[in-house]
């Protein structure tokens, strides 16, 4: 008992002698310390906040069919497991991706794999405005029946407001192109960019009460090219079903970094 109060004697007095300190600083100088405090407080929390915020996200989108769900099980078990048969739900898991699980420290990325069936398409929005990167998936090996709507679907996602305004870089997937007979990604692009060309004419025709999308496309007067998107738009390669997704795999670790 004894202790406690010679406990308790030494405290006051070491805080009246800080109060005695703290008296005779001038009060403009106080002012200052305790802005220069708290400035760096918050600049503190702001930095710990955004490295915290990056994204890791990657979204695969395109028709159905197109071997979304296929690359998805490539990514995550290095397998077509469960990948032969059309989504009707997003699969989503956060892993390491599947090519790097014998690395060192490695940052696992979320995947999210959404149906391509156009009353699943809403979903996107929900993935979007956190995504680093989005993946549009074409079939490189049935891509000419579907070109038009591949199109419609890619117009309708790159005039999306999250994806213009935080400029999501988008990489168009060729997938399937270890068939002798499927396209090259050059006339995938090209063709692509035909259609594009086509939908914001015509889009640009009707009223603005009946347009919905948010942004619109491309430089007036100019034929449409993707290097004309706000966000960086590429293409790649790919065959899901032989495991040869590298193009896939470093654009994802382009976007987030391991």
């Amino acid at each position: 008992m004894q202790e406690l109060d010679q406990w308790k004697e030494q405290i006051s007095h070491l805080l009246n002698v800080a109060n005695d300190h703290i008296r005779e600083i001038p009060t403009d100088q106080l002012y200052a310390a305790a802005a220069i405090a708290v400035f760096t407080t918050l600049l503190l929390l702001l930095l710990r906040f955004f490295k915290r915020s990056k994204p890791n996200t990657i979204v695969l989108t395109g028709l159905s069919g197109s071997g979304k769900t296929v690359l998805f099980y490539q990514l995550r078990d290095g397998s077509t497991h469960q990948g032969t048969v059309t989504s009707m739900e997003p699969n989503e898991d956060t892993f390491i991706l599947h090519g790097e699980t014998t690395k060192g420290k490695i940052k696992p990325v979320h995947i999210v794999d959404v149906p391509g069936h156009s009353r699943l398409r809403p979903k996107l929005d929900e993935y979007l405005p956190q995504a680093a990167g989005t993946v549009f998936v074409v079939d490189a090996l049935d891509f000419l029946p579907n070109c038009r709507a591949a199109s419609e679907y890619l117009y309708d996602l790159l005039t999306k407001g999250s994806v213009v305004r935080k400029k999501i870089p988008l990489l168009i997937l060729c997938n399937k192109t270890d068939k002798v007979t499927a396209h090259t990604k050059e006339f995938i692009c090209r063709q692509l960019e035909k259609e594009i060309d086509k939908l914001r004419v015509s889009r640009s025709a009707v009223s603005d009460a009946d347009v919905t999308n948010e942004f619109t496309l491309g430089v007036p007067g100019e034929p449409f090219s993707f290097k004309q998107c706000s966000n960086t738009v590429i293409t790649a390669d790919a065959s899901g079903l032989t495991g040869e997704i590298s193009q896939l795999e470093e654009f994802i670790r382009q976007h987030v970094k391991p």
